[in-house]
């Protein structure tokens, strides 16, 4: 086994003064794919398991010094979401349904099924990975970089680090996007980073702008433009904009001239232009408005390009929400957590912002997780995980070592749950096979 195959798979401490029962235990786990990290005793276990402890714990309740209802209870002020499970024997049920009132996970009665065992392990070891995804979250959230453009891409750091620069300069601006990728958030954040922060913002939605107003809002000697002396004008959707009113912010992208209606002169104005475009925006703009705008062209570029942001930017959003709708944060559930996983959000940030607030709300994992209540726990953690490998080997083309790498899991673990989950790989693979010619 390579170390990265170990540190990819469940861990496990087994407490255990037996030393005969300990090892059988051990050899049980590591054949179904656990890391197991053994111990003699509750003292060694104590001094080991800390609350970043990725695994859950598995205790002997009868134990010198320690036993293992001591062990639980000071393991639970550690970490009070740590999976605790005790084996028991007869004369201590008691004890151990009392621990289990206190916030132990589950007990066994020895002699038990090792299958048991592993049932319960199941649960344990998937409720502590989704605490684990909660806190982790949680904590990128807390030390991420102050600027409301969250992500650890290297194209949002490449972006974050673009602003800085350009912001303290009054060059003009093309930020470029798909719909819903945060392009007005960009230009706020240059407007608020240079020397004009505190003159005005002023926006003009441009495809909702009629020519008809352009003389009495737009251009006006007290109209948009005007409003914006001294500050930056923000040109959205300027690949909307009617020919009209692209023709009449040519000279104003040229010399910074307010040319008012009826009226001889051209006052000067002094304004920054910060426009936006979808992507390729370039044959539905004029040529002397484009490339005026254009002196520096910042692309946003969409969810898709950078999914590996989306479970902090995702937490992000769902701070935001919880204090905005005035709601405790969530946990994140198993059908919330695949849901980010798996979709491609063609509505970009703005979708997954929705997304969040459904799930502040109570409207997102609700269904999910109603329609498998009937089921016992066991059999909904088992059909999560069976669904998982369909998708990811149907996902991966039937390449299995690629839905292996996609699934993390060391590729022992993965044959053991196949076989466990009774998924047939040959028929799946043959049916997802591309048709022959």
């Amino acid at each position: 086994m390579t170390a990265t195959d170990a540190d990819d798979m469940p861990v496990v401490a087994l407490v255990d003064d037996d030393d005969d029962l300990r090892t059988a235990l051990a050899q049980t786990l590591d054949l179904a794919g656990y890391r197991v990290v053994p111990f003699t005793g509750a003292e060694a276990a104590l001094a080991a398991i800390d609350p970043a402890f990725p695994g859950v714990v598995v205790t002997d309740v009868r134990m010198p010094q320690i036993g293992g209802i001591e062990l639980f209870r000071r393991l639970r002020e550690c970490d009070p979401d740590l999976p605790v499970l005790l084996m028991t024997g007869h004369a201590d049920v008691p004890m151990a349904v009392d621990a289990l009132r206190a916030g132990a996970w589950d007990f066994l009665t020895k002699p038990f099924d090792p299958e048991a065992l592993l049932a319960a392990l199941a649960r344990a070891v998937a409720q502590r990975s989704l605490v684990l995804d909660n806190r982790r979250l949680r904590a990128l959230a807390l030390v991420t970089d102050a600027s409301p453009l969250v992500g650890r891409s290297v194209a949002i750091e490449r972006l974050r680090d673009t602003i800085a620069v350009v912001a303290q300069t009054d060059i003009d601006i093309l930020i470029e996007g798909e719909t819903g990728t945060g392009k007005e958030l960009v230009a706020r954040l240059i407007h608020r980073g240079g020397r004009r922060a505190r003159a005005p913002f002023v926006g003009v939605a441009c495809a909702a702008l009629p020519d008809t107003l352009l003389d009495e809002e737009m251009f006006a000697a007290r109209g948009t433009v005007a409003a914006a002396r001294g500050g930056t004008l923000f040109l959205d959707d300027i690949d909307r904009a009617s020919p009209a009113l692209q023709e009449r912010l040519v000279p104003l992208a040229e010399d910074r001239t307010l040319r008012v209606a009826g009226g001889h002169d051209a006052m000067p104005v002094d304004l920054r232009l910060i426009a936006t475009a979808d992507d390729q925006a370039e044959d539905r703009v004029l040529p002397a408005l484009f490339y005026r705008l254009a002196a520096v062209r910042l692309r946003i570029p969409p969810l898709r390009e950078r999914l590996d942001d989306v479970p902090l930017l995702f937490a992000h959003l769902v701070d935001t929400a919880a204090a905005r709708l005035r709601r405790p944060i969530p946990p994140l559930t198993h059908a919330v957590r695949q849901h980010l996983a798996t979709h491609r959000w063609p509505g970009n940030v703005r979708e997954l912002a929705h997304f969040a607030d459904r799930v502040v709300i109570g409207l997102e994992g609700v269904e999910a997780d109603h329609l498998a209540a009937a089921a016992t726990l066991p059999e909904r953690v088992d059909g999560f995980e069976r669904q998982a490998i369909i998708d990811a080997v149907t996902a991966a083309g039937g390449e299995i070592g690629v839905a292996i790498q996609q699934l993390g899991l060391p590729r022992k673990t993965f044959y053991y749950k196949v076989q466990r989950l009774g998924i047939d790989l040959t028929t799946l693979r043959r049916s997802i096979a591309p048709p022959r010619p």
